[in-house]
């Protein structure tokens, strides 16, 4: 039987969603029959490396979430150590998490994004860069850290009194009202389509990671020509980014007007959507059947190293 080791923690501002991915990944391995072991990916790179080599894994389980994890640097180190790995390359991974790039790539797909610019947090402050409300993010975290919603009436300026660590460049968005939807691919097909409704305010990292805070309807509840449409964007994402293994998009559609599939929206890929308890892609890969021990056990059998 293959040995699996599942690389967990990081350095990312979703350490604490990473252990709980990649515990809950060992364990179903384990179950699965495969000799695990566990590897906390801390601050001294060589320490990982030298680790790796003492355990001599088959394969890799990236259970990394964030930077170092989820945007190409982890997956260097694992082509240059010809290891085998889990979810996306190299490339894929890095275009990914660089949402601006990742915007660029989509729309020469010709999926619909949210209009958006690049901008200092300086001239964010300075004066609205477009009419509100809009957005502001970080161009290259997940898990929707440190999103922000500037709304109409808003007295506050932008980014007052928050504590900022994501460096100085903000990706501003125009929001798109309507609703929260998400969709897996496994391979090369779309999962169920999941419609997230938060109990109050919008789906942010404390809405997606903490208990009874969001509802998920799966199948989402949305017009058959809508559903269709959203799996046929992830899909599309998913290879516009070179994707590998299993990915998730996120989306909203803005069913406040005239609705239709010209009002969905694609926000982001996701090259390594969390493995939680409370995660979206088990949930979506139960809806169809597919156990927890089945879904972690067909990403090691799909795992590859670009070297």
């Amino acid at each position: 039987m293959k040995r699996v080791t599942v690389l967990m923690g990081g350095l990312s501002a979703e350490r604490e969603v990473s252990l709980a991915s990649g515990a809950n990944c060992a364990a179903a391995l384990k179950e699965a029959g495969y000799v695990v072991e566990t590897l906390d990916a801390g601050a001294d790179l060589g320490s990982v490396i030298a680790q790796l080599k003492a355990q001599k894994p088959d394969v890799v389980f990236n259970a990394l979430h964030g930077r170092f994890g989820e945007d190409g640097n982890i997956q260097g180190v694992l082509n240059l150590l010809k290891i085998p790995y889990t979810h996306s390359g190299l490339m894929a991974s890095a275009l990914a998490m660089d949402k601006p790039v990742a915007k660029r790539l989509f729309v020469a797909a010709g999926l619909r994004v949210p209009e958006g610019k690049l901008l200092t947090r300086a001239e964010v402050v300075a004066g609205d860069p477009m009419p509100r409300p809009y957005v502001v993010k970080p161009f290259n975290e997940g898990s929707s850290v440190g999103v922000t919603i500037i709304k109409e009436g808003d007295n506050a300026k932008p980014f007052a009194g928050i504590d900022w660590p994501f460096g100085d460049m903000v990706l501003a968005e125009r929001f798109v009202p309507g609703r929260e939807l998400t969709c897996g691919v496994m391979g090369d097909k779309a999962m169920a389509v999941t419609e997230l409704r938060p109990k109050s305010g919008f789906y942010d990292y404390a809405n997606k990671y903490t208990g009874g805070r969001t509802e998920h309807l799966i199948p989402a509840p949305l017009p058959t020509e809508v559903y269709a449409e959203i799996q046929r964007m992830a899909v599309a994402a998913h290879q516009a980014l070179g994707c590998r293994g299993v990915s998730r998009s996120d989306f909203r559609y803005d069913d406040t007007g005239a609705g239709g599939i010209a009002n969905v929206y694609i926000l982001e890929t996701n090259t390594q959507p969390g493995m939680t308890e409370l995660s979206l892609v088990p949930e979506m890969a139960r809806h169809a059947g597919i156990s927890y021990p089945e879904l972690v056990s067909w990403m090691v059998e799909h795992a590859e190293c670009d070297a």
